[in-house]
C-alpha cells in the first residue's frame, strides 16, 4: 500500500467512525449541554434505565428482532436449501426473485408496500406486522450466508448417509444441517442485528403500542439531543456491534471448515 492509499483508507475510517466515537464519549458527559464537556459520569445511563418509555421501546425492539431473526433464519434455510439442492424447477426465477429481490429493493418501498398489503387484508397494525416485515426483509440476507455455504460442502458426506440407509430426512437432520450450523447461526445474527436497527420499515407498519427503539431516539433526536439519547445510542451500538463481530466470527470458522 502506497501512502496515498494509507492516507485515503484512515480518512475513510475516520469519517465513518469517528461521529460513533464521539456519540460514545459524549454519553459519558456529566454536563446536560451534549456540546458542553463537564467531566465524566454515568448520570445520564442511571437516567437511561429510569425512562419507561424508552425501555418500553426497546423491549419492542428486542422481542421484535428475536421473532423476525428466527423466521427469517427458517424461511432463509428453506429457501437456499430448494435453490442449491433441487436444481431447476418450474417458477425457480420468480422464487429467487421473491427470496433475494428485499436485499436490493428500496426500504421505503418495501414499508409502503407491507402497509398496503397490510391495510388491503385488515390487518392491524402492531408487533406482528413488524415481525412480518422484517422477516420478508431479512430473509434473503439469511439465504446467502447459507446458500454460500451449501455450495462449500462436501455432497460425498450426505450421498454416503444415504448409502447407507439414511432417509432424505435422517441426512438433513443429522449431516446437512449440523455442517450448515456455522453460517445458519451467522445468518441468524445478521438478521437479528438488521432487524434491531430498523427505522424505516418499521415506521411504516408499526402501529399504536409498538414504537422500536429507533423510532423513539428518532421522534426524541427532532425535539433536540440530550445526553440520554447518547447513552441509549452506545448500547445500541454495543449490542448491534457485538452481534456482528459474533457473526463474522462464524463465518470466517465456516469458511475454514
Amino acid at each position: 500500500m502506497t501512502w496515498v492509499t494509507r492516507t485515503a483508507l484512515v480518512a475513510g475510517l475516520c469519517f465513518l467512525y469517528a461521529p460513533i466515537l464521539v456519540l460514545i464519549a459524549y454519553s459519558f458527559n456529566a454536563s446536560p449541554l451534549v456540546t458542553v464537556w463537564g467531566g465524566l459520569s454515568g448520570r445520564w445511563y442511571g437516567a437511561l434505565f429510569s425512562d419507561a418509555p424508552l425501555l418500553a421501546a426497546a423491549w419492542v425492539s428486542l422481542k421484535v428482532a428475536i421473532l423476525s431473526s428466527l423466521v427469517a433464519t427458517i424461511l432463509g434455510t428453506l429457501a437456499a436449501l430448494v435453490l442449491e439442492r433441487h436444481g431447476r424447477f418450474h417458477g425457480r426465477a420468480l422464487f429467487t426473485g421473491l427470496v433475494f429481490g428485499p436485499i436490493v429493493m428500496p426500504e421505503v418501498m418495501i414499508g409502503l408496500s407491507l402497509l398496503l398489503m397490510f391495510i388491503g387484508i385488515g390487518l392491524d397494525r402492531g408487533i406482528l406486522t413488524i415481525v412480518i416485515a422484517h422477516a420478508t426483509f431479512c430473509t434473503g440476507f439469511v439465504a446467502v450466508l447459507v446458500a454460500a455455504r451449501l455450495r462449500g460442502l462436501d455432497r460425498s458426506l450426505e450421498e454416503a448417509a444415504a448409502d447407507l440407509g439414511a432417509t432424505p430426512i435422517r441426512v438433513l437432520t443429522t449431516v446437512t444441517l449440523p455442517l450448515l450450523a456455522p453460517a445458519i447461526a451467522a445468518g441468524a445474527l445478521l438478521a437479528f442485528t438488521l432487524s434491531l436497527d430498523d427505522l424505516v420499515i418499521a415506521s411504516f407498519v408499526s402501529g399504536p403500542g409498538s414504537t422500536t427503539l429507533p423510532m423513539r431516539l428518532y421522534s426524541q433526536v427532532r425535539l433536540g439531543v440530550n445526553p440520554e439519547i447518547n447513552a441509549a445510542s452506545t448500547l445500541l451500538v454495543g449490542l448491534v456491534s457485538a452481534a456482528v463481530l459474533l457473526a463474522s466470527w462464524l463465518t470466517a470458522r465456516r469458511g475454514q471448515a
